[in-house]
């Protein structure tokens, strides 16, 4: 299977990078091809620019030929799995607005004859979310998980709904001992090899 995992955190001594390091080598390991786009490392902008929001609609609709690479990877993709931390109850800026710049008319939905949207990743048959918060699991229940709703939901509009989805949460990361972050990272390498 083709996976892309994209990372979110600027800091390469992160655990979220540790994470991602994981699931990386759990997927290979499975047999899976992977692409992992580090999108800090890369240097990917999260503001959509006004040349970038004029050009949404037309024929080129990504500028960057950095996420032109993006997209191409996505065109073949087969499972998508995102690691970053969620700050302010939501997605790091760079992860949002990569969203915002890669999931274009095209790629990320079409239009049919009756100018109605529709999926334009249907390829794609699992969505994975791993994210560490630093809030308890009951003040995220209580606030909405947005992130995670941003990519479990709204995404998830792009691929269709028999795409399977997954989500693996440490909570309260400010607090977790050692023993529960090497839990959780046997967690995520146990959903990976079961991808």
């Amino acid at each position: 299977m083709n996976v892309v995992v994209v990372l979110a955190h600027p800091c390469s001594d992160s655990f979220n990078h540790a994470l991602a390091a994981t699931a990386v080598e759990a997927l290979t390991g499975a047999g899976h091809h992977v692409d992992l786009l580090d999108l800090y490392a890369l240097g990917v902008s999260a503001a959509l620019s006004a040349d970038e929001r004029r050009a949404y609609h037309g024929d080129q609709p990504i500028l960057d030929p950095v996420l032109a690479t993006h997209a191409d990877l996505l065109r073949t993709a087969e499972a998508l799995v995102f690691v970053y931390p969620t700050w302010w109850s939501t997605l790091p800026a760079i992860l949002k607005g990569w969203l915002e710049r890669v999931m274009v008319p095209g790629l990320a939905f079409v239009f049919d004859d009756q100018h109605k949207v529709r999926p334009g990743l249907t390829h794609v048959r699992r969505i994975v979310g791993i994210s560490t918060y630093g809030s308890p699991r009951t003040y995220v229940r209580l606030i909405n998980d947005n992130g995670r709703r941003t990519l479990m939901r709204a995404l998830r509009l792009n691929t269709g709904w028999r795409t399977r989805t997954r989500w693996l949460g440490l909570y309260a990361i400010d607090t977790a001992t050692d023993s529960q972050r090497a839990a959780f990272l046997r967690r995520v390498r146990e959903a990976m090899v079961a991808l």
